[in-house]
């Protein structure tokens, strides 16, 4: 890929994928909040999405990698929430038209119900100021990272499989690594691929 032209169209080509895509809606209660999946381009020209490592200091999942977002607030809509969310996390602000799609709704064991939202964000590297009070790092990876076959464990606390994903030198978990890896088998790869029925591993149950 070479060029805005080539840029264009593979956000194009995403775009196409998740309007194609029938996206569920989750049936159980929990508190809505939406993560954005944020795509770049970095001085290669490659096509990278934004991992985050939470803070230390955050009083919920410290520590955990995670994809920016947060709580929906009242009256707000999901992509409005992922962008505002992506602004205050990593002082990244993108219009509406950056938007591409939503994966699966993903209901997390501390009760809540994330929305993923695609977002193409550009040549937004150049605006990166990520929040000292939330993001500890943050990990500019490239797309063809993710090509790469996770994990899936089994634990006593669960019949269900634990999605593991290996990435910066470390092990993604779910709710991210589910996220991660709808992502790459729609969008990357035109898969319908479900992954609400994966679990997380019991660390990221409080």
């Amino acid at each position: 890929m070479g060029g805005s032209g080539g840029r264009d169209e593979r956000a194009a080509e995403i775009r196409d994928r998740l309007r194609g895509f029938t996206r569920r809606v989750a049936a159980a209660s929990g508190r809505p909040s939406a993560v954005a999946v944020t795509l770049v381009t970095d001085a290669d020209d490659r096509t990278c999405f934004l991992l985050t490592r939470r803070s230390p200091r955050l009083r919920a999942h410290s520590g955990q990698f995670a994809l920016p977002g947060g709580r929906i607030d009242p009256g707000e809509t999901v992509p409005y929430a992922a962008r505002r969310e992506l602004a205050e996390e990593l002082g990244i602000e993108v219009p509406a038209s950056a938007v591409l799609g939503w994966l699966d709704d993903y209901v997390t064991r501390s009760g809540y119900v994330i929305t993923p939202v695609v977002i193409w964000a550009g040549d937004a590297l150049d605006r990166l100021v990520p929040s000292p009070d939330e993001v500890a790092k943050v990990f500019v990876i490239p797309l063809d990272d993710l090509d790469i076959e996770p994990n899936f464990l089994t634990i006593p606390e669960s019949d269900a499989p634990v999605i593991q994903i290996p990435l910066v030198g470390s092990k993604i978990h779910a709710p991210t690594a589910a996220v991660l890896y709808q992502f790459r088998e729609i969008a990357l790869r035109g898969r319908v691929t479900r992954v609400d029925h994966l679990e997380q591993p019991v660390f990221a149950w409080r």
